[in-house]
């Protein structure tokens, strides 16, 4: 694995493989830090472009589509229309040298932006890709899961003695209302889960599982209609 940052020019392989994480500045209640999102999917893609021959590794994209945390003092967004040009002209101008491209994502609120600058770039003939960082069961927002993963990657970040829980309910029966009202409406805490029991062992595990599960869908390069990354 290189890191693009710190490699020169004629160092690069010839039509390498991209990974670039994308991530988010927002709140993550009172015991996460706010670019919680940014270092989840730069961990994700480190570990699994590590796993991978040739991979080449960018500096993250560190802001995204956080409106619905805008309640909190700390978030910036930059809302889906910006992101999804940044997106496109990001993979239009790497695509010119790089010959796949995937987006590690680490912000649910990103999705729609990734969906539409996915379908752009593709249907231009660019071979991009995004992948979403995520594991089956997890809680919405600064519960268990993301506690667990910044206890493994950044331990001296987490403010452990602040954390408390948020809204509990499943997030698909909270959309509606985070929608209307953002999280702060929702849960004042800002979290959308509960972090207790979160530790650094189980972070190590679901980042393990990310980064295999990236790795491999590298591997099979299976791209759905509007750019995921199958696996």
């Amino acid at each position: 694995m290189t890191s693009l940052a710190g490699a020169v020019w004629p160092e690069l392989p010839e039509r390498p493989l991209l990974l670039v994480p994308l991530g988010a500045v927002e709140q993550h209640g009172h015991h996460l830090p706010l670019a919680t999102d940014t270092t989840v999917a730069c961990t994700v893609a480190e570990a699994a472009a590590g796993d991978l021959d040739g991979a080449l590794l960018a500096p993250a994209l560190a802001y995204g589509a956080s409106g619905e945390h805008e309640g909190f003092p700390g978030t910036i967004s930059i809302g889906t229309e910006a992101l999804t040009g940044l997106l496109v002209e990001y993979g239009r101008s790497a695509c010119r040298w790089a010959g796949r491209l995937v987006l590690v994502n680490g912000h649910g609120g990103n999705l729609d932006a990734l969906r539409t600058a996915g379908r752009q770039l593709r249907s231009e003939g660019r071979d991009v890709a995004w992948f979403p960082c995520g594991v089956p069961g997890a809680d919405a927002h600064a519960g268990r899961t993301e506690t667990s993963l910044v206890l493994h990657v950044e331990p001296a970040l987490v403010r452990a003695g602040r954390a408390v829980a948020g809204d509990t309910t499943p997030i698909a029966e909270l959309l509606p209302r985070l929608r209307a009202e953002g999280v702060r409406g929702v849960s004042p805490t800002g979290v959308l889960g509960d972090p207790a029991g979160a530790s650094a062992a189980e972070g190590a595990q679901l980042l393990a599982t990310m980064a295999a599960r990236l790795a491999a869908a590298v591997r099979t390069w299976d791209v759905d209609p509007a750019g995921r990354l199958r696996g």
